[in-house]
């Protein structure tokens, strides 16, 4: 697998993160239930938009992290890492093709 990276992709994900304050200092404000309320929502932007954005990929790891470290039941954790996991693969992928054109 080739490790070659597009600066422009890596800039768009460094920004989308430093940028994203307000949803990170919200996300850390929320309850079990908001989160899991938060979870929802995503999904359905997700399905709406047809595809993950880079913003929805920086905010969807900042979700499922809270997600984990709130999770009371061990299902719920794994899921959660799983889901967190899967989008920072998303993220290489999309630096990754961004670098091929």
């Amino acid at each position: 697998m080739s490790k070659v990276v597009s600066l422009k992709a890596v800039r768009e994900i460094k920004d989308a993160r430093t940028d994203d304050h307000e949803y990170h200092a919200r996300i850390l404000g929320m309850d079990k239930m908001e989160l899991l309320e938060e979870m929802v929502r995503f999904q359905e932007e997700r399905s709406r938009v047809g595809h993950l954005t880079v913003t929805m990929m920086v905010r969807g790891q900042l979700l499922f992290k809270a997600l984990e470290e709130s999770a009371e039941t061990q299902e719920l954790r794994l899921l959660t890492r799983s889901y967190r996991r899967h989008l920072e693969c998303e993220l290489t992928a999309y630096r990754q093709s961004q670098a091929q054109g």
